[in-house]
């Protein structure tokens, strides 16, 4: 692979860790599998689109991200409030933004973004204003991505810290005992899932920017995207501490880019990626229990022959 390609794909890693980052949220830290991330993602991708059209880069950014934070707190509140099961609020809500994505796209399922305006545009030519070198104006979209996710990681790990974060930690831990303890669970869910999809909805309206175009089928799997991320991450780098964990998701995320980039250089059909991607999360996921089941079957040879 050519340095270029390598860069690159470190670009869309920490671009992808922020998703990863609402995922961790949802999937380790609530213990909450929200189906509804394909649907914020996109929708956080055409808020962008539409409104860096009109102008205005640093509010899209911002409007992505309340509009997925908002779509969140729904699936929250119809799993909390509405008594629905939380894969079904997730799917509903994913569904029912199918429809509202297309409206604010103005019903078609793609825009451009060549040309317009983006932070990627504004933060070049701020650099370029104060004289840096070719060499670092050339990679500009690399140090502001690196920035906005070191910030991001930092916020995140500050929130854990706070009571109402390690009230957050403690509902996905425990929901029992941080009920008894007069906490309300029901908001920590509804709060956690808009966080969590806040970050996704930054993600993807940053992404939008970033690859100046939006589709309406950019959503598709960005929950398996990020849940293997985090699995490569944590696998790999570990998972000690909160931090630790940030790190390690921030990490897997530029192992998979990385791992993408050179299976594509090798030939690899692109449309296999998602099928590969799917099937390792499900073998990690399913490694404690293959473990259970090899330690029960060395225990039974082993009474079988002491006898």
């Amino acid at each position: 692979m050519s340095v270029n390609t390598i860069l690159g794909a470190i670009e869309l890693g920490l671009l992808f860790s922020i998703m990863s980052f609402g995922v961790y949220v949802t999937f380790k830290v609530l213990d909450f599998p929200d189906l509804t991330v394909d649907g914020s993602f996109t929708a956080g991708a055409v808020t962008s689109a539409v409104l860096s059209i009109a102008g205005h880069p640093f509010l899209a950014i911002l409007g992505g991200t309340l509009v997925s934070c908002f779509a969140g707190m729904v699936t929250g509140f119809l799993h909390t409030k509405m008594k629905v099961n939380y894969i079904l609020a997730g799917i509903l809500t994913m569904t029912g933004l199918y429809s509202i994505n297309l409206k604010i796209a103005g019903g078609t399922p793609n825009l451009s973004l060549f040309g317009v305006e983006t932070i990627f545009t504004k933060f070049h030519d701020v650099l370029a204003s104060i004289g840096l070198p070719t060499s670092m104006l050339d990679h500009s979209n690399l140090i502001l991505l690196l920035v906005i996710v070191i910030i991001c990681m930092l916020l995140l790990y500050v929130f854990f810290k706070t009571q109402m974060g390690l009230a957050l930690r403690a509902t996905g831990n425990n929901e029992e005992m941080v009920r008894a303890s007069s906490i309300n669970t029901d908001a920590m869910k509804i709060m956690g899932l808009g966080l969590a999809n806040g970050f996704v909805g930054l993600c993807a309206a940053i992404y939008t920017q970033h690859q100046t175009f939006y589709d309406i089928s950019q959503g598709i799997g960005m929950m398996v995207v990020a849940l293997t991320s985090i699995i490569i991450g944590e696998s790999v780098f570990g998972k000690r501490s909160v931090l630790n964990s940030l790190v390690s998701i921030v990490l897997g995320a530029m192992v998979y880019r990385l791992l993408l980039s050179f299976a594509l250089a090798q030939g690899m059909d692109p449309n296999d990626w998602k099928l590969l991607c799917a099937s390792l999360v499900a073998i990690v996921i399913s490694i404690p229990t293959i473990k259970t089941f090899i330690e029960k079957k060395r225990k039974r040879a082993r009474r079988i022959g002491g006898k």
